[in-house]
């Protein structure tokens, strides 16, 4: 098996089995959801830039979103990016992700997806997302964060998904960390106690800059750029 079979494989078989989570609270399979054809582009994904035996960086966001991997199966590709940035074909709602959006602008000046997805494998530290239903009763996304028992109940199964996705072939040399706040805190926490990676990098969350320092980009997306440079 190659790193793209690997990956497949694990997306395939990527399921929440862990103690029950709070209330309100549901966790979001993009490869077992009814709508949606997640493992099927993401297949085709993966088969077009990981179809060797190269070992990659780990990049470990926080965990999908509704509109970006939750659809496609692919971590910070929304369905725009993946068909014009991919030109792999997506048949559902298309929908706009600013996380992707920023993400694609870093691979964009990397030297495009080739040459990035060569080198790094982009995944979340809790490769599951989640949802909950707000007052209104609007669905939105969830963190693995955003209260205490949810971060509880998929700590274990955080861990074993760190332990799988580093054996698909990922250096454990440096990991690079999508967000410098709690996702930074909780990996570094982690590492600390089973020492998964001899050093953590973490960069400022794609969400963050486009939400809030969308003025000053360049200056993020140099910071990005050096800091992946250096590996």
């Amino acid at each position: 098996m190659n790193f793209a079979d690997r990956v497949i494989n694990f997306n395939k078989h990527l399921e929440y089995a862990g103690p029950a989570l709070p209330a309100n609270i549901r966790v979001m399979n993009p490869f077992k959801e009814e709508e949606g054809n997640a493992l099927q582009v993401s297949s085709a994904f993966y088969k077009k830039y990981y179809s060797d035996d190269n070992k990659r960086h780990l990049i470990m966001g926080i965990n999908p979103g509704r509109f970006g991997s939750g659809l496609t199966g692919v971590p910070f590709t929304d369905p725009k990016r993946l068909k014009s940035e991919c030109d792999i074909e997506y048949e559902g709602k298309v929908t706009h992700e600013p996380s992707s959006v920023y993400v694609y602008e870093i691979i964009n000046a990397y030297g495009g997806a080739e040459a990035f997805y060569n080198k790094f494998y982009i995944s979340s530290l809790c490769p599951l997302g989640f949802t909950t239903i707000d007052n209104k009763g609007k669905e939105k996304n969830y963190n693995y964060y955003d209260c205490k028992e949810l971060c509880t109940a998929v700590t274990p199964f955080i861990i074993d998904n760190i332990k799988i996705q580093i054996a698909l072939g990922c250096y454990i040399d440096t990991c690079f960390c999508f967000g410098t706040g709690q996702n930074e805190k909780f990996l570094k926490k982690l590492n600390n106690e089973h020492g998964f990676f001899k050093k953590i990098v973490a960069l400022e969350h794609p969400r963050f800059i486009m939400q809030y320092k969308a003025k000053t980009k360049q200056i993020y997306i140099d910071k990005y750029l050096e800091a992946l440079s250096g590996v």
